[in-house]
């Protein structure tokens, strides 16, 4: 039997008469089964791929069926922006059938909000976060709210699962089914992942759930390779080479947006910019216009690889190269939407390492990879977070109620751990201890308790970045860096691909006010990078080696992908390299990524070898020729932490570290910043001596 023939018949009626389909996608049918049966699954599909009516209109099917009243399905986004796009559909498709969708999230007004808690919608979309503010929040009653919910829909998985706000996700729904009769069905949507049963078993923890979907990535696609030397040099491509195409860039940080689509905007191009560090409002409004437009260029970090519609591309182009097939694949799913137009991405690299790790991520992707996604371990300061979550949610709570429940939340951790975890808050004054009953301390009221504990609600990091006012409207947020102005007179800032003077600021406020100018601006935002995953590393030395190109190269690519061939010949197959440069310094080409890296300069320096000078991703720098012997390395690689410097930057951004001990703060940090398998990886290779010419 079809899938399609287990749904409802109204909705049997809709998909062919009001939608129009011939038929359900190959995905779409067969996640109809599982899903009217009550089986957890995770949906895996490309972008654009119609995971989202794959889980929907099998689950209005069972609303219909089984005659669901109430708010009885959630369906949660990792962004806002995401959740504002999809509600019309959404609405749409819950309309046909006479049911309701309402959206809930920060930036909805309380009118609004009042209104859904009057008379709850049938389908609700919201966020993790928001989720919990409703759980936390004395203005709700949860048990009315929640009792009748039944199924869970969590779009763009992998994007929650392969961070803390994973953990997150799992904690906030196994405390909402304490409201609920009976525990909620859970459907996963995801694009391609490299581990789709572990991801399931990860966010659903039941025996008969069921992955639905092709695991591999989608085959065909356009992959070229351009070598342009500079963001000049892109802004000229982008320019000349395309001209008349509607072309969505992608760049690895925010002041690159900012610096390519001044270029593009100077060069009279219709150019919009879109990231994190700009208001929701001038976000949206350059996607709307964008959307609008023939020829035209948006240029974008990240904040467009997930499913927002930003209307028909032609191409999709990236500076340099994401830091995973995963992202790649995200990316050139923007296109391939019209009939004869093929899927495609346009790599135009700036640097060298660029050129490279483009290469590198075409072979992965060819050969059928897609990374892994695994939850970060340990994580510590989410159970600090719950638990005052937790406090906010019950009221005064026992502590050994409060230390099960957080068992249960955390169930991969030590218990003994919680229980530190517990008796830290408490010594440091985040906790109250009293005849046994836990609630907030004077630190705890002071370091969360601001605007009803918001704070408990809100990202996992606390980057101190600047409101930007052009009057009353807000045009985004700088780090306080690019406040510093350079020579004479008032800062100039950059966002949204225009300059801004700065006229005055509020430090306490972190409010800062500025007005248009034509002079050149600059904004910077001060963060870590994540650094190249150890397979990525990995392909970029086979690509160094010779392996065949799996893209189009163009006449710039070709040739300086022979000369860095040429410089690096003294790589070798199955064998990590050690090479003297010409000025007397000495290189270990491991190829191990950053984190494998750390690992492995911290064991070099247990061992009592050179201390190294410096290391990227793919090797490690000394002044003169290291002694060490990769055996001895192997036996320090299990005990090693994340450097010292990495780790205090990395704990000062770490919401929720007050609340940890010393060593457990580490630990988190460590599961965070380093790679032992890389490391280990590397040191089961052979080490050939070589110079560099």
């Amino acid at each position: 039997m079809r899938g399609f023939d287990r749904l409802h018949e109204a909705l049997q009626y809709h998909v062919v008469n009001s939608l129009g389909w011939p038929a359900l996608r190959p995905h779409q049918d067969a996640a109809v089964a599982p899903i009217v049966d009550g089986r957890d699954c995770l949906i895996l599909a490309p972008t654009a791929g119609g995971k989202t009516e794959a889980a929907v209109l099998p689950a209005l099917s069972r609303m219909l069926s089984e005659d669901w009243r109430g708010q009885s399905i959630l369906y949660l986004c990792p962004i806002k922006a995401l959740l504002n796009n999809l509600e019309p559909r959404l609405a749409y498709y819950a309309g046909l059938v006479g049911r309701r969708v309402g959206l809930w999230h920060g930036d909805i007004s309380d009118s609004v909000k009042s209104r859904l808690r009057r008379e709850p919608p049938d389908l609700l979309l919201t966020t993790p976060e928001s989720l919990e503010g409703m759980l936390i929040s004395r203005r709700h009653d949860q048990a009315p709210l929640f009792a009748g919910l039944r199924l869970v829909i969590v779009d763009e998985l992998h994007a929650f699962a392969g961070d803390d706000r994973g953990w997150h996700l799992r904690a906030v729904l196994s405390r909402l089914g304490h409201y609920c009769v009976s525990r909620p069905q859970r459907i996963g949507l995801s694009a391609t992942v490299g581990n789709p049963q572990a991801l399931l078993e990860w966010f659903s923890g039941t025996a008969d759930a069921v992955v639905v979907g092709e695991a591999r990535p989608p085959a065909g696609g356009e992959l070229t390779i351009d070598h342009v030397g500079s963001i000049e040099g892109a802004a000229t491509v982008l320019e000349r080479l395309y001209r008349g195409d509607k072309r969505l860039v992608f760049c690895d940080s925010r002041a690159k947006v900012e610096r390519l689509t001044g270029l593009l905007r100077a060069r009279g191009v219709t150019t919009f910019a879109s990231h994190s560090s700009l208001s929701a409002a001038e976000r949206r409004d350059a996607e709307h216009a964008f959307a609008a437009e023939r020829d035209c260029v948006i240029v974008a970090t990240s904040t467009l690889e997930l499913g927002i519609d930003v209307g028909d591309l032609d191409r999709v182009l990236q500076i340099d190269a994401p830091g995973s097939v995963s992202s790649l694949l995200q990316r050139m799913g923007r296109t391939g939407r019209r009939a004869g137009m093929p899927r495609n991405c346009t790599f135009l690299a700036v640097r060298d390492e660029g050129l490279v790790g483009a290469a590198a991520l075409c072979a992965l992707l060819v050969s059928g990879y897609t990374e892994p996604v695994v939850a970060p371990r340990v994580p510590w300061h989410l159970v600090a977070q719950q638990a005052m979550a937790l406090l906010l949610e019950r009221g005064a709570t026992a502590r050994g109620d409060l230390e099960r429940t957080l068992r249960s939340l955390f169930e991969a951790l030590e218990p003994s751990g919680i229980g530190l975890v517990l008796d830290t808050m408490i010594e440091r004054g985040i906790l109250w201890a009293d005849a046994g009953q836990l609630w907030f301390g004077p630190a705890g009221e002071r370091e969360y308790g601001a605007r009803n504990f918001l704070e408990l609600v809100s990202s996992f990091t606390s980057p101190q970045l600047f409101k930007v006012l052009h009057g009353q409207q807000e045009l985004g947020f700088v780090d306080p860096v690019s406040l510093a102005a350079s020579g004479q007179g008032p800062a100039i800032l950059s966002l949204g691909g225009r300059s801004w003077r700065v006229q005055s600021s509020d430090w306490k406020r972190r409010v800062v006010w500025v007005e248009p100018t034509d002079a050149a601006g600059r904004s910077q935002w001060l963060g870590a990078t994540r650094g190249l995953p150890f397979a990525l590393a990995q392909a970029m030395k086979r690509v160094l080696t010779g392996d065949d190109v799996a893209a189009t190269l163009s006449a710039r690519a070709t040739a300086r992908l022979a000369a860095l061939r040429e410089e690096h010949e003294f790589l070798v197959n199955d064998a990590t390299s050690l090479v003297e440069d010409a000025k007397g310094g000495w290189t270990w080409w491991t190829f191990a990524g950053t984190r494998g890296n750390s690992v492995l300069a911290a064991a070099l320096a247990r061992h009592g070898a050179l201390a190294p000078r410096a290391l990227t991703d793919l090797g490690i720098e000394f002044s003169s020729r290291p002694q060490f012997d990769p055996d001895a390395l192997r036996a320090l690689v299990p005990d090693v932490r994340a450097p010292l410097d990495v780790e205090e930057a990395f704990i000062e951004e770490l919401k929720f570290a007050s609340c940890l001990p010393d060593p457990l703060k580490s630990e988190t940090a460590a599961a965070r910043l380093i790679d032992r398998d890389a490391a280990l990886t590397i040191t089961h290779l052979p080490v050939a001596l070589s110079r560099q010419t």
